[in-house]
């Protein structure tokens, strides 16, 4: 396949010892360097067509040279060339990629270029997940390094993808040699390049308030965000991004890095000396140990590049259409979701079928398509402090059983879903009475609880399939389409009853790889379940989540306005059918802030969209706005699962109002999303310019109307037509509205 005269993949240089990566607009081009075979990086950018003469970017032509050529100044060299996976202790005293313990007690690691293979297509990484593609779609390097002294050999695999412009990197460790050795660090991908007065953003957060963009200048030292709680977390995020001074969503180049793992991580950045700069990404070496015995290998995580020359918004676009089209696996990946309604802000531990059955019947009457019964059907579970681990349903709640309650809310034309949180344990349970050895917990020290909870061993193969008999048990025992895994709590004083001293170091990871296991498990038992995954919120709002779950809780706050800086820090990489959004009641829960129904459907329109209230006490006025809103999100949500994400104004900036837009792939349909957060004075109205839309076709301009009685007449032709040209070049005219927190959606079709 072509793009643009440029022919997508893989090449190998054979006279200039290169290897040049390209996507349908980028290229990336690895050197072998000296007799040593040192691996390094020469240039990530816009497309190259002729890549002669590259290796002199790697600056290998100027003082110190190679080591081949001037062994005296080695270390010189070893400080300023920029490597593709950098070693430890020989010379290099940036942040290292790899390192190790060997047998003797020493920590040096250098690797040299082997020998690479170009193949078509993607392997597998074993008990991770990871981007796919068929043999049409990605192109994969694998090269070979060694170190012949301690007899450890990487495999660093790259792959381009024909139609995004994205690179998988990851990283295989193999002992070859007749001795254990201690893995202490294995980074997924390393990037050396000049340092152009970066800037970078990531994306920081808590509990309810997840995912917020911060962006800061990047000076001299190590800038890296880090997980130690066994999950992603609220606070942190496995993304960086480095963009020039000025870039905006438009204009600039920007150099995303995302990895694709749900554990413990390490995004960082380091300016060195000579204004370098190093971003690497991985597993969190803190808390890390991992014993590889002769003949066996370890597997890094995935780490996603994605540079654009267009600004955010291109990095952004690149992100969404890979992980739609590379990652998330799921049936439900290309098909409306259930609009659904989950009971937990209704009714939270205080429900039985009867008020659950009250809920499915209202809601069926206005346009809602699946009932979630949350927290509270199992055990003794009447509150929070009990129960985790008992999952078998409390009759004395259900009465009549569960399947009885499924078939009930079948009847009214809805499926069903449920909760799970299983990787907990109460210590009021009968699991835990049971089996007190099965929770994660260092002997003679009193484990932390957190929410009244411990987190279960899942690293072991017993508890994973005692877990899933109980939940494959529920799943079988009645018709139910849907599943929110939960995971209420992080990872502390991290033992394993069953694990030996030498390798008490590798839980944090392992306990991950069974989790994952579990997933896979569930979707092959289940094949056609939707999986929702949550963690206490968005704490696991994560890539590696997305590969078994099409979409994940994106947050416990779902008030509009604060939606709208965790919906746009998420959106900057995640695509929109993957933010689990509803509507819920005011005051809401979490911020007491009272905000229009009308918003507050609007903001959700642009997720999943479901909704978190008891529909039986809405006033009849909210109620008829429900079914026209379940009418517009039929109408609209293919576009917004599918469409192109531009960002045209942003809240968390301005302070004022907030503004995003959806262009379908042929151009032809767009939705424009605003919100006037706050009114003004004496102020003008506002012309924010479009984006994405062809300059040659003319858009007629409608505006959605949720205060009609049919659903038929929801959309209002304005009787205005304009040309792309000038919507993108001249703007759009958006006219105050009276109040804050007011919102409206423009409509555009060619």
């Amino acid at each position: 396949m072509e793009r643009s005269g440029i022919a997508m993949g893989i090449v190998y240089l054979e006279k200039e010892r290169l290897f040049k990566l390209d996507t349908p607009h980028t290229t990336y081009i690895i050197g072998i360097v000296g007799e040593e075979g040192f691996l390094g990086h020469a240039y990530y950018g816009k497309t190259i067509k002729d890549a002669q003469g590259a290796s002199a970017l790697m600056r290998i032509y100027e003082n110190p040279f190679t080591p081949d050529t001037n062994a005296r100044d080695r270390l010189s060299f070893m400080d300023c060339f920029p490597t593709e996976y950098s070693g430890h202790g020989v010379g290099d005293y940036r942040e290292s990629s790899i390192r190790v313990t060997t047998k003797g007690g020493y920590n040096a690691v250098s690797l040299a270029y082997v020998s690479h293979e170009i193949y078509k297509g993607k392997r597998k990484l074993p008990g991770l997940p990871a981007t796919f593609g068929s043999e049409e779609e990605v192109t994969t390097l694998a090269i070979v390094c060694e170190d012949k002294a301690i007899g450890l050999t990487a495999v660093l695999e790259y792959s381009v993808f024909e139609t995004v412009d994205a690179i998988a990197r990851s990283a295989r460790i193999l002992n070859d040699s007749k001795e254990a050795v201690v893995l202490n660090k294995v980074m997924s991908g390393c990037l050396d390049m000049d340092n152009r007065d970066f800037e970078v953003i990531t994306l920081h957060g808590s509990w309810a308030r997840e995912r917020h963009m911060e962006r800061k200048q990047l000076g001299h030292g190590k800038f890296l965000v880090s997980s130690l709680r066994g999950e992603g977390g609220h606070q942190e995020h496995q993304f960086m991004a480095l963009l020039d001074k000025h870039a905006t969503q438009t204009t600039g180049d920007v150099y995303g890095f995302h990895l694709v793992y749900s554990g413990n991580f390490r995004m960082l950045a380091e300016v060195n000396q000579f204004d370098s700069v190093r971003v690497m990404g991985g597993i969190e070496p803190e808390g890390f140990r991992w014993l590889l015995k002769p003949g066996e290998s370890f597997q890094s995580p995935e780490m996603i590049y994605a540079y654009s020359s267009q600004g955010l918004g291109g990095m952004s676009r690149t992100f969404h259409d890979l992980y739609r089209n590379h990652l998330i696996r799921s049936p439900y990946k290309d098909q409306k979701r259930p609009i659904l309604i989950n009971n937990w802000e209704a009714t939270y531990f205080d429900f039985d079928e009867q008020k659950l059955l009250d809920i499915a019947k209202e809601a069926s009457k206005l346009g809602i398509e699946m009932l979630v019964m949350d927290d509270g059907w199992f055990g003794n579970r009447f509150d929070d402090n009990r129960a985790l681990g008992d999952w078998q349903v409390n009759e004395e709640k259900l009465k009549g059983g569960l399947k009885k309650l499924v078939d009930g809310v079948n009847v009214l034309g809805m499926k069903f879903g449920i909760w799970f949180e299983p990787e907990m344990v109460s210590p009021e349970s009968k699991l835990y009475r049971e089996h007190p050895d099965w929770a994660i917990a260092i002997p003679g020290r009193t484990p932390g609880l957190a929410r009244n909870q411990y987190v279960l061993d899942i690293s072991r193969k017993e508890v994973r399939d005692y877990i899933l008999e109980m939940m494959f048990k529920v799943l079988h025992s009645a018709n139910i389409s849907y599943v929110k895994w939960d995971m209420n709590r992080p990872l502390s004083d991290l033992g394993s009853a069953c694990l030996q001293a030498e390798n008490q170091g590798e839980l944090y990871h392992r306990y991950v790889l069974g989790m994952y296991e579990m997933q896979e498990r569930l979707l092959a038992e289940f094949p056609d379940l939707l999986l929702e995954n949550c963690s206490g919120g968005g704490a696991r709002f994560d890539p590696g989540m997305l590969y078994y779950s099409p979409q994940i809780w994106c947050s416990d706050d779902t008030d509009a306005i604060e939606r709208l800086q965790i919906q746009e820090g998420t959106a900057l990489i995640y695509p929109l059918s993957a933010m689990g959004a509803h509507v819920s009641v005011c005051p809401n829960h979490t911020v007491g802030r009272n905000t229009p129904f009308e918003t507050r459907g609007y903001v959700a329109l642009a997720g999943t969209f479901g909704y978190e209230l008891d529909i039986t006490k809405l006033t009849d006025e909210d109620k008829a706005m429900v079914k026209l809103q379940t009418a517009m999100y039929h109408k609209f949500n293919d576009l917004v699962r599918e469409g192109d994400y531009y960002r045209i104004a942003s809240y968390r900036e301005n302070h004022l109002y907030d503004c995003f837009q959806v262009v379908s792939k042929d151009k032809k349909r767009s939705l424009v999303f605003y919100v006037q957060v706050l009114n003004e004075a004496n102020k003008k109205s506002r012309i924010l310019k479009l984006q994405g839309l062809e300059e040659g076709l003319t858009y007629t301009v409608k505006e959605l109307d949720m205060n009609v009685a049919d659903s038929e007449d929801m959309v209002k032709d304005m009787q205005k037509a304009f040309s792309g040209e000038l919507l993108m070049n001249a703007g759009l005219h958006f006219e105050r509205m009276w109040g804050d927190f007011r919102a409206k959606v423009i409509v555009l079709e060619a």
